[in-house]
């Protein structure tokens, strides 16, 4: 039993195993881009490919300074003259990177059987955790809202009534000055006490700001995660 989990490498890499870490890591990479897929409804096609391909480039990588100290401070050298530049990822984007490289340092080690049961264990744990909604009921339910007010009034005390009133929870989140300075923008992230309640929140807010710009919106999925 032990023996599934050691290393097929030998001191020289033959095409047969570098062949065989490749193949298993494109398969690897094609399972955890398949689960990201699954729990993350709303992906990019980009990162998709990048998560199936990690894998076997971190694979690549390993095998090219394995037992090479000078290789090794070479690739480190080349890597740290690039400037990674992406949009911000989710906590759930950042967590499949990680497995995705894992999973490329196991197979480019030539530990085959470790890297497949792994990946599995990953898999099966994401799709029982985003199943059960671990970590989502907190921010179920939250929205957005952004109430432009005058100047004149002031913003710490205006809406705190309608807020009792209409809402269960209530942050204030930002503050930002607009139009040369006559104008406040409050951005708050809000729960309310009864969805169906919501074009009456709106309309009282409106009587209150002086019929300015409101805008309620759910949060946006960067804001729901890392």
């Amino acid at each position: 039993m032990d023996s599934i989990f050691q290393s097929i490498l030998t001191t020289t890499l033959t095409p047969k195993t570098f062949l065989l870490c490749t193949g298993a890591s494109v398969l690897l990479g094609l399972l955890i881009a398949l689960c990201y897929m699954k729990i993350c409804k709303k992906h990019n096609g980009g990162f998709v490919t990048t998560i199936a391909l990690l894998p076997a480039v971190v694979q690549i990588v390993i095998m090219l300074v394995n037992g090479n100290l000078g290789a090794g401070v070479a690739v480190a050298g080349a890597f740290s003259l690039v400037r990674f530049r992406s949009i911000p990822g989710t906590a759930r984007e950042i967590c499949m990177i990680f497995v995705a490289v894992a999973a490329g340092l196991a197979t480019g080690m030539g530990y085959l059987a470790f890297a497949a049961v792994f990946v599995l264990v990953m898999a099966l744990l994401a799709l029982i955790y985003a199943g059960l909604g671990l970590g989502d009921k907190a921010a179920r339910g939250k929205k957005s809202l952004v109430v432009v007010i005058p100047e004149t009034i002031n913003y710490t005390e205006v809406f705190s009534d309608l807020f009792e009133r209409y809402t269960t929870d209530c942050e204030l989140v930002s503050v930002k000055t607009t139009n040369m300075g006559s104008l406040f923008k409050l951005s708050y992230e809000i729960r309310l006490k009864d969805p169906a309640q919501e074009k009456e929140f709106l309309d009282a807010l409106r009587t209150r700001n002086g019929n300015l710009e409101i805008q309620c919106a759910r949060l946006a999925e960067n804001q729901l995660n890392l």
